[in-house]
């Protein structure tokens, strides 16, 4: 396995988008992912306009509310963007923030229990793999034991949902648990939540948490920013847990490039 790097990033203004998303692909990310939330840009036009002004970079929601949609208008969204991005898209997709249940009421969408918004993901895969050609690879956000278990049986890669404050432990169990529902072989994903001492606004305010406190706790979402010591620990959990990628919030773009260059050397 290859380790590969994805960057999240937020549209600002138009000009904007463009410049970031050509420059994402230019530093060497394979991914480009946009959160699914009210509060920011809705994923598929933005993306669209991201697969316009790039040519390798792939393009992913991260991750797409699957109760905010219905399956049909999923598909046709999809479809829109593998035409538009010339088969770069990726269809990340899961049940929902547990925050989310008034975003859904404010859609005019039908939030559901658990077991409802997991019958909404399943669904919503199976259409997208039905009808859209080619269909892209499925990515599913997945934290608690029902929903590994979804993920195993029917994601192409799964997304560890865990906290900032996750432990490599309890990434080690999250993976165990979507394992032993399958015999698949399965594909990982993890996102960074700091390095050195740098963490995204949102974890420093309002969260309120640092990069000390995180790091003394020993979350696994915080690297070291010293180039070689972040590869280490990234290349054992790709041997330990087969998590080959890893996303980097796009605050952390700069504090992460040192280590995107290791990576790109040692490939060389």
């Amino acid at each position: 396995m290859t380790m590969t790097f994805g960057i999240v990033l937020t549209p600002r203004s138009g000009a904007g988008w463009a410049r970031e998303a050509a420059a994402a692909e230019q530093r060497g990310y394979r991914t480009l992912l946009l959160p699914d939330t009210r509060f920011t840009p809705s994923p598929f036009p933005a993306l669209a306009a991201a697969a316009a002004v790039t040519t390798t970079i792939h393009l992913r929601p991260n991750v797409l509310a699957a109760p905010l949609r219905t399956p049909a208008a999923t598909v046709r969204e999809t479809a829109a963007l593998q035409l538009l991005s010339d088969g770069r898209f990726e269809l990340g997709v899961g049940s929902g923030r547990p925050d989310a249940a008034a975003e859904a009421q404010r859609l005019g969408a039908s939030w559901g229990s658990p077991g409802q918004r997991r019958a909404q993901v399943v669904a919503t895969i199976a259409a997208v793999r039905a009808e859209v050609n080619p269909a892209p690879p499925i990515v599913i956000a997945a934290n608690g034991p029902r929903m590994l278990g979804t993920a195993a049986e029917f994601a192409d890669r799964i997304l560890l949902a865990a906290g900032p404050a996750a432990t490599d432990a309890e990434l080690a169990d999250l993976v165990r648990t979507a394992r032993d529902s399958t015999d698949r072989p399965l594909r990982f994903t993890h996102q960074l939540v700091g390095i050195g001492q740098r963490l995204p606004i949102w974890i420093a305010t309002k969260l309120g948490r640092n990069a000390d406190e995180l790091r003394d706790a020993g979350a696994a979402g915080v690297l070291p920013a010293e180039p070689s010591a972040a590869a280490e620990i990234l290349e054992r959990r790709l041997e330990k847990y087969g998590i080959d990628e890893v996303i980097v919030p796009g605050e952390l773009a700069d504090d992460f490039a040192p280590i995107l260059a290791h990576f790109a050397a040692s490939s060389s």
